[in-house]
């Protein structure tokens, strides 16, 4: 399987400049070819869609930034704008432009959705309890927090049933009150029961980037391992993944049934054994 970057769903859900997008009939258009070339290399194409939520600034979104309670997003290296908490009508444009997003890249020809619930983005605001402060069905509780993210699941899943759905979910949010693991395998769970075909995990509202504890190739695949143990369906693990030895002998040892591998293939460091 081949993912795309992060694409937006709508812009006021940018989180970079020259990011890709799925919010028009020209932005489908123009990954049609992406699709075809992957399916030529002989792979399936999966799109990942993602919504920056608090995460970006209002030079990019030409809106105030959304989050669900208008929280400032915990982050490693950077200051960022206040965001204000969602309405009704906000959480119901987000299902709308996630669906939208979701039938788009169906239509381009990809085979898989991936939803981005990682690395302090949107729907990682929404399922943690650190920015996830509200009083109302969508907060308090697990069951509240994942709501939004299990609505966009079901909506996509009754619009596309052939489509199938990935969702990147931490294993932990690796900051102070933030998910544990206990948390992320009810998430994953419930996500399973919703008609989610692959579960991809991740980081959280602490950013992308490796635990400072933890150097090692690999170095998200005890939580993923973790995950894995406890939903039927496949895992994906990720974190500074450098060699299909690695990825092959660990799939032996039964930890995930696929390691993804991106920066090392970025910067050409990615190692091919047999």
């Amino acid at each position: 399987m081949f993912f795309s970057e992060y694409a937006f769903v709508n812009s006021g859900g940018r989180a970079e400049r020259n990011q890709l997008g799925l919010e028009t009939d020209e932005h489908e258009q123009a990954i049609v070819p992406i699709a075809a070339a992957i399916h030529n290399a002989g792979a399936l194409a999966g799109f990942q869609l993602a919504h920056a939520g608090g995460k970006s600034s209002k030079n990019l979104t030409g809106i105030p930034l959304q989050s669900p309670s208008g929280v400032l997003l915990p982050t490693k290296d950077s200051s960022l704008e206040p965001s204000g908490e969602m309405s009704i009508d906000d959480i119901e444009n987000w299902k709308i432009s996630f669906l939208n997003s979701a039938i788009r890249a169906h239509r381009a020809g990809f085979d898989i959705v991936e939803l981005h619930a990682t690395h302090g983005y949107g729907l990682n605001q929404w399922i943690s309890p650190v920015t996830n402060q509200r009083t109302d069905g969508y907060g308090g509780s697990l069951e509240g927090r994942s709501r939004l993210l299990l609505e966009i699941v079901d909506s996509i899943h009754t619009a596309v049933p052939n489509l199938l759905i990935s969702v990147r979910i931490p294993g932990r949010d690796f900051v102070d009150g933030g998910l544990e693991l206990d948390e992320t395998i009810k998430l994953a769970q419930q996500l399973v029961d919703h008609g989610t075909t692959l579960i991809n995990v991740s980081s959280g509202i602490g950013g992308w980037r490796n635990p400072t504890s933890r150097v090692e190739q690999g170095y998200l695949v005890p939580e993923a391992s973790h995950i894995q143990k406890h939903v039927d369906a496949p895992v994906i693990a990720v974190g500074g993944i450098k060699t299909t030895q690695y990825i092959s002998e660990s799939i032996g040892k039964e930890l995930f049934h696929f390691g993804a591998v991106g920066r090392a293939i970025l910067k050409g460091e990615f190692s091919i054994q047999s």
